[in-house]
């Protein structure tokens, strides 16, 4: 996942993945099958990792607005350092792969979907709490959020400034406000 990550499908070479996996090419291929089922097995890690990642953030016992702004602070803070500027995995395979290869295209589709539903949960269970009005749409704001990650992610790639972040985290959190 982390070669994949770092240098993206098309750059990355069997020997590389050999390498970082400690496996020769025919054990690689008895384990794995090809390149893309690699890719698509390490796609699915880093889709169990941050949906929990982000499904514990969002279940804190804070109000909704704290739990999705410390989530945020928590990504530029990661960009800002330093190994956040790699940006989203699923995103960078967007870009990379989803116009050419619908399995792919596919696997990022569900990623960002079970983004999404967290979000949605989350909302959902703060407008039951009344910490958002009855008539926000929880499905169009979990929509706008993981969006606005996905975009916070992309920008952070050119521009790891941490004010022009934090900027667009506050804008994001707008739509939280009561």
């Amino acid at each position: 996942m982390q070669v994949f990550w770092a240098k993206g499908f098309e750059a990355t070479s069997l020997d590389d993945l050999c390498e970082a996996t400690g496996l020769s090419r025919s054990s690689l291929y008895a384990a794995f099958g090809d390149k893309r089922a690699l890719l698509h097995r390490s796609l699915d890690l880093y889709q169990e990792r941050g949906v929990a990642r982000i499904a514990a953030a969002l279940a804190r016992p804070v109000p909704i607005r704290e739990a999705v702004g410390g989530f945020v602070n928590e990504l530029i803070e990661g960009i800002v350092a330093g190994p956040g500027r790699r940006g989203c995995f699923i995103g960078n395979c967007a870009a990379e792969l989803a116009r050419q290869d619908k399995a792919s295209a596919a696997r990022v589709r569900r990623s960002l979907e079970r983004v999404q539903a967290a979000f949605r949960e989350a909302l959902a269970r703060a407008q039951a709490r009344g910490e958002i009005g009855r008539s926000a749409d929880v499905e169009a704001l979990a929509r706008f959020l993981t969006a606005g990650i996905q975009g916070l992610r992309l920008i952070g790639k050119a521009n790891p400034d941490r004010k022009a972040l934090g900027d667009i985290a506050a804008v994001m959190l707008r739509c939280l406000e009561a």
